[in-house]
């Protein structure tokens, strides 16, 4: 509810609930890529509440949501007419400022738009400033959208948020263990630790993410497509960039028709690595790679939010989740918090856990 203010007076409509929902729907393309700009979508309501047109933001250089369902709406019979006091529903702020495309707000003001609903203000200072301006030009803007709504599009562009506090891309690191703590047995068999849903749901994240991120180690012993594929073996529409670290030798990546692009960084700094993916357009980075590269990013400080899928099998045995982190003492420990746990059943099998951790901000009282 971060646009909401004192000055949010009016209160949401229905309709205008269904049309963030399709908005925040558009805005999750999987044909848009992910990256630097941040994924948008808007819908346009006549006074009545019916739907004049559906836009969203494709990548840069393209049309801004707002741009693109103006477009479209202006290509409807009495469109002018049409849009003057109509409202427009987004998941971002409307930009204020001129890039490769114009202002949106100005382009809302033009079209005689009286009222606007804005999921999420729009962090990026360069752009910030629209509700302000639409508010000037007498523009009623409403900021005070349902929690769960909220949410969703706080989520649709954390890596690119991220982005912008932390010049780097936002890093999380995935793993599977056994509940003593193993990603592989004593002989370095891991497949498979977890379950058919545990799999899938990698799967899924890794379409949520602009690259996955292993190292030569894993490179060479797993030989991983770092695809994103379906159950039935087909690749999702959205691919990761594929990335491999490290200054030792590494086989190529399978060639897969459809994946992404394979990138060898030899490298074995994290902050280096984050460096090069960050100018590349890169915002949100999937470790997956083993237990010394896990190590290394955590020593550096630079994992945001750990998964950790978790089988209810032991082994007593073998290659632990993470290697060496330096810590020696209690004391030192690295403490996480514990942000969700959810079930992953596979049906007639196994039921797995799902932990999504981040680092603690603060130390743990003694």
């Amino acid at each position: 509810m971060d646009p909401g203010t004192t000055q949010d007076a009016a209160r949401i409509t229905p309709a205008e609930i269904a049309a963030l929902r399709r908005a925040l729907e558009i805005a999750a393309d999987p044909a848009v890529p992910l990256g630097p700009n941040p994924r948008v979508g808007c819908v346009l309501l006549a006074a009545d509440g019916t739907i004049l047109a559906e836009g969203h933001h494709r990548g840069a250089g393209t049309a801004h949501a707002e741009a693109d369902a103006l477009a479209r709406a202006r290509e409807l019979p009495g469109a002018p007419a049409a849009l003057r006091g109509a409202t427009a529903v987004v998941t971002l702020e409307p930009c204020d400022h001129t890039g490769r495309t114009g202002p949106c707000t100005q382009a809302l003001l033009e079209a005689g738009i009286a009222r606007v609903v804005v999921a999420r203000r729009d962090p990026n200072p360069q752009a910030a400033g629209g509700i302000d301006r639409l508010r000037a030009a007498g523009v009623e803007v409403v900021g005070d959208v349902p929690a769960e709504l909220a949410a969703t599009a706080a989520a649709l562009n954390r890596g690119w948020e991220h982005g912008l506090v932390h010049a780097r891309p936002l890093v999380t690191a995935k793993t599977a263990l056994t509940l003593d703590g193993r990603a592989a047995a004593d002989d370095g068999t891991s497949r498979w630790i977890t379950g058919p849903a545990a799999r899938e749901e990698v799967h899924r994240l890794r379409t949520t993410c602009d690259a996955v991120l292993v190292g030569t180690g894993t490179a060479r012993s797993d030989h991983p497509t770092l695809t994103a594929r379906r159950p039935d073996g087909t690749l999702h529409p959205r691919q990761p960039l594929r990335v491999v670290m490290g200054t030792s030798e590494a086989p190529d990546l399978p060639a897969v028709d459809g994946a992404g692009e394979a990138l060898h960084l030899p490298t074995r700094d994290p902050s280096a690595a984050l460096a090069t993916l960050f100018d590349r357009g890169i915002r949100h980075v999937l470790l997956e790679g083993g237990p010394t590269l896990a190590a290394a990013f955590l020593r550096a400080g630079l994992v945001d939010e750990l998964i950790v899928h978790l089988a209810p099998t032991l082994l007593g045995a073998g290659r632990p989740g993470v290697a060496d982190l330096g810590i020696t003492t209690l004391a030192q420990r690295l403490d996480l918090e514990l942000v969700d746990v959810a079930s992953l059943p596979t049906p007639g099998g196994a039921r797995d856990l799902r932990l999504t951790l981040r680092p603690r901000t603060t130390p743990t009282p003694a």
